[in-house]
């Protein structure tokens, strides 16, 4: 890997890591993706972030957040553009299958990349859209980061959630007209506030499921 990290950043990653109640030895694929990340966009601007110690907090430890409250099993990430929260689940939970859905070519070929790169085998990437994944009841979770309102996923990838998967939406605020405004069939299961190490802003990660 061609990027030199700072220790300053290794050290603004690790305790991250461990204020996540995470390994510490996930720092060196993470940071791995990390280096790719920067390569690739500094041709094919994959995002707006490009300070690396902003991508620890805003990229990788925001990702990472939700971790407790993924079960293992299927987990389709939509929309996951350059692979977030979906690369760094896939890192630090082997117990996941997780498939990167994103229809943009440049960013789906950079996940094919990070994907062997990193030698994810528990990684897979389909480049479509969400809402022509032929995939019905294939997943025991779904996940969107910046893709929608909770009804705006829903409507595009609720039919890949098995009888009682579950939606974990990552939004910054509590979302509570999201939340009064969910589909028929449809209800908030819990939402959980989330700390995420270095940031100081709101997150949650709101979990939706079928009614009985």
């Amino acid at each position: 890997m061609d990027t030199a990290f700072t220790p300053a950043l290794r050290q603004r990653l690790d305790d991250g890591l461990h204020a996540l109640g995470l390994d510490l030895a996930l720092a060196t694929p993470l940071l791995d993706y990390l280096g790719l990340l920067l390569r690739w966009n500094r041709t094919y601007n994959l995002t707006a972030i490009r300070d690396p110690d902003e991508m620890v907090v805003r990229h990788l430890l925001d990702s990472l957040a939700m971790h407790p409250h993924v079960q293992p099993g299927a987990l389709a990430d939509l929309g996951t553009g350059p692979g977030l929260p979906g690369i760094p689940l896939a890192i630090a939970r082997p117990d996941l299958q997780v498939a990167l859905v994103e229809s943009n070519g440049k960013k789906a070929r950079f996940l094919r990349e990070a994907v062997r790169h990193l030698k994810l085998g528990n990684a897979r990437v389909l480049e479509s859209r969400a809402e022509a994944v032929a995939e019905p009841g294939a997943y025991a979770q779904i996940t969107a980061r910046a893709l929608d309102t909770l009804d705006g996923i829903l409507a595009v990838g609720g039919h890949l959630l098995a009888p009682q998967g579950r939606l974990l939406a990552m939004k910054g605020m509590h979302p509570a007209e999201e939340i009064a405004a969910l589909p028929p069939g449809w209800t908030a299961l819990a939402v959980h506030p989330l700390t995420v190490p270095g940031l100081d802003a709101e997150r949650h990660l709101v979990e939706v499921g079928r009614t009985a």
